[in-house]
């Protein structure tokens, strides 16, 4: 057993990028001893040799390095050295800030007892030097130095008591409004060239157990256009750092409690402390007339010594690669943000206050001068603080790790019409790669070796070299859609009917690759086949291997040479319905799940088919009735696989289910009402396997029975 005694440890991130230029995120398990902090694979045995070994002594050092954006993932960066050999570190970063916090505490606290020693040891630090051995039986990294603590001064050695720093970073850019300080004193300091006083506030009305407030203006200098600053105050049922996370999101979550939100990505970090955002506005005071708005703004964020969050100083920047985007609006924003503030707990639950702020121009020519414009829109972005409140209130979901897409290059003001839609669809594919990416790259028992890094400067430099390079070659074969055809028509248009189209992957949550830990999931993303054609069929008996008939997608893909996977839902009734999804991919990726999947047996292609279902659009019984939970088809249903030669084919019989045949029931009777979506996945099982991709997605608007047609088949030999 251990010698010295283990004070904690537990699971935390390794990230980098390697000199190849590959970035990894690992899952590492970290032991923290009185004399020394190490790492491994997996949760050490007696003599398991870490991965890499730092000493810890009176010199040491726990830097805060705030936030870091690797591939959409948020953590919490820590960084320990020893001040007199800065180049031999550990870092060490957590999805959720408590957990950070709570290591930085404690090896802070380690720190302080050995500084202690100054005071019996004549002011110098004990000289330790650590061996192979001296601690529990597990042996130390080759890679490890030894640590040379000598009792030599420097400037730090005068004050035995480290200085705590408070998470702040270098400080708030010189632009930015802090309005969350109190103190006249820095407020004067602050706002030397600001013609606005923070400190005179009156409240304006309570709405949804909201207090809002509006700003006293001193001096009125503002344009016409710029509305005066209003904050919401609030109460949350949740910590402080729960509610910091959620904020700091800018995936999908967000649209679940910000009702102005649309869509957002990460244009630069700046450092742990500091990002430039891209972020969209949802605002629909008569969006047929008023064009929609958005933001590039420069987020800036610290954390008090009284634990409180001031996720704050939004305040609008010009960026390079993120100029003017066609059909919006770039509004501007004067000031604003969050303070999240802790409050004593009330019947065991936590309390948290929260406070919004804005002030914004939303700019145009017309609708930018009328004052219930502005007013509308900065009360629906407040009312945040209310959403906050009701997603806590609602979900037990409170671990999910923040999100945020990374943006490419969007710095071109004038692009051809053409290219416009493609410009704006940009954050939407970029955030799903960067999703996907991300959780390919966390590999728990990954055996890589870590020991070759790169220094940040240089890692940032290769990471945008590679960001350029998967821009460019991200289509690498593209099928001619053209060449297929199916009986049920495809529509594009939000608003059109008897019609299907491709949906949002995202809309879709699937395993994540740390599933298999904390039952954690994460957007769907991009699907890996094409859907490239739909069929509505109807006949007087069930429709079986349709795939063979002349002509179909199937057909035409393997003509072409590329793979299809068909999925035929059968509808039994005194007429029968078939409806037939052709997904098309030009390979199969050897040893991917999806070609397991199509080469497996019966029995495993039954334990891993699983269907997402979804109706965003629908009478409430319906859509309670269908739900979104995923459903492993082969143990609902009874399914038929047949295996062509270029095609895997499955027949879903949704009537050999009583409970499936009600709830089909339901909607046939109200499907002309319907928008259904649905995903089609294989499921993944183990962490090899995660996290989930999607095969594909589709959504079904507002389907007419009487358009189903009569299918032609060959006779059977």
């Amino acid at each position: 057993m251990s010698n010295s005694k283990v004070v904690y440890e537990g699971w935390m991130v390794r990230y980098g990028r390697r000199k190849i230029g590959r970035s990894f995120i690992h899952m590492r398990y970290f032991v923290l001893e009185s004399r020394l902090l190490a790492y491994y694979k997996r949760k050490p045995q007696d003599n398991v040799v870490p991965i890499q070994t730092l000493v810890i002594d009176g010199n040491c050092r726990v830097e805060d390095r705030g936030l870091k954006t690797q591939q959409g993932l948020m953590v919490y960066v820590l960084s320990i050295y020893n001040k007199k050999d800065k180049y031999h570190r550990i870092t060490m970063a957590a999805f959720n800030i408590q957990e950070a916090l709570i290591w930085k505490e404690k090896i802070e606290s380690v720190i302080d007892q050995h500084q202690e020693s100054l005071v019996t040891n004549g002011n110098k630090f004990v000289t330790f030097e650590y061996k192979p051995g001296m601690d529990s039986g597990r042996n130390a990294s080759s890679s490890d130095q030894e640590s040379q603590c000598s009792g030599g001064e420097d400037e730090d050695d005068s004050n035995p008591n480290l200085l705590r720093r408070t998470t702040i970073g270098n400080g708030p850019p010189e632009s930015i409004l802090d309005w969350t300080q109190e103190s006249s004193a820095l407020a004067s300091q602050n706002t030397a060239n600001q013609a606005i006083s923070r400190k005179h506030w009156r409240l304006l009305q309570c709405q949804n157990g909201l207090r809002i407030f509006e700003e006293l203006l001193e001096v009125d200098f503002l344009p016409k256009s710029c509305s005066r600053a209003m904050k919401a105050t609030g109460v949350v049922e949740a910590t402080c750092e729960e509610i910091f996370e959620l904020v700091m999101s800018m995936d999908g979550t967000r649209s679940e409690w910000d009702c102005s939100f649309q869509d957002g990505s990460l244009v630069e970090e700046v450092d742990g402390h500091t990002a430039i955002l891209y972020h969209r506005l949802q605002l629909d005071w008569f969006p047929t007339f008023v064009w929609p708005r958005d933001l590039c703004y420069v987020r800036y964020w610290r954390r008090n010594d009284d634990g409180s969050y001031a996720v704050v100083l939004f305040c609008s920047r010009e960026h390079e690669n993120c100029g003017p985007q066609p059909g919006y609006v770039r509004a501007h924003i004067e000031s604003g943000g969050f303070n999240i503030s802790p409050l004593k707990p009330r019947n065991g639950k936590p309390r948290t206050q929260v406070q919004h702020l804005m002030q914004i121009d939303l700019k145009g020519w017309g609708v930018g001068y009328i004052s219930s414009f502005q007013q509308y829109c900065l009360l629906q972005m407040l009312n945040s603080v209310a959403g906050l409140r009701e997603y806590f209130a609602q979900t037990d979901e409170r671990t999910v790790p923040p999100r945020i897409p990374v943006m490419v290059n969007m710095s071109s003001s004038y692009v051809p019409k053409k290219n416009a839609l493609k410009n704006q669809l940009t954050p939407y594919h970029n955030r799903e790669q960067s999703l996907d990416n991300a959780a390919k790259l966390m590999d728990e028992y990954s055996d890589d070796d870590e020991d070759f890094q790169i220094p940040e400067e240089e890692a940032y430099r290769v990471e945008q070299e590679l960001k350029r390079e998967a821009v460019q070659e991200e289509p690498v074969v593209q099928i001619d859609l053209s060449s297929f055809s199916g009986s049920l028509r495809r529509d594009d248009n939000e608003s059109a009917r008897d019609c299907w189209r491709i949906s949002d992957g995202n809309n879709f949550r699937v395993r994540s690759k740390r599933f298999c830990y904390d039952k954690s999931k994460m957007p769907g993303g991009k699907h890996l086949m094409d859907l490239v054609a739909v069929d509505w069929f109807k006949d007087t008996k069930r429709m079986d291997h349709v795939a063979r008939r002349p002509g179909c997608a199937a057909q035409v893909a393997a003509e072409k040479g590329h793979f299809s996977l068909v999925f035929n839902l059968q509808v039994p009734g005194s007429t029968n319905y078939s409806m037939i999804f052709y997904f098309v991919t030009p390979e199969l990726v050897p040893g991917s799940l999806v070609q397991r999947f199509v080469d497996g047996d019966d029995e495993f292609r039954n334990s891993r088919m699983k269907l997402i279902p979804s109706v965003p659009k629908g009478s409430w019984i319906v859509r309670q009735s269908v739900g979104s939970t995923p459903c492993l088809l082969g143990k609902a249903v009874d399914c038929n696989y047949i295996r062509g030669a270029n095609y895997l084919e499955v027949d879903v019989d949704i009537g050999s289910s009583t409970v499936a045949n009600g709830v089909l029931g339901l909607v046939i009777g109200a499907i002309t009402s319907l928008v259904v979506d649905m995903a089609f996945l294989v499921q993944a099982n183990t962490t090899d396997e995660l996290p989930e991709r999607l095969i594909g997605v589709v959504r079904i608007s507002h389907l007419e029975l009487s358009s189903a047609v009569v299918p032609k088949f060959e006779s059977d030999p």
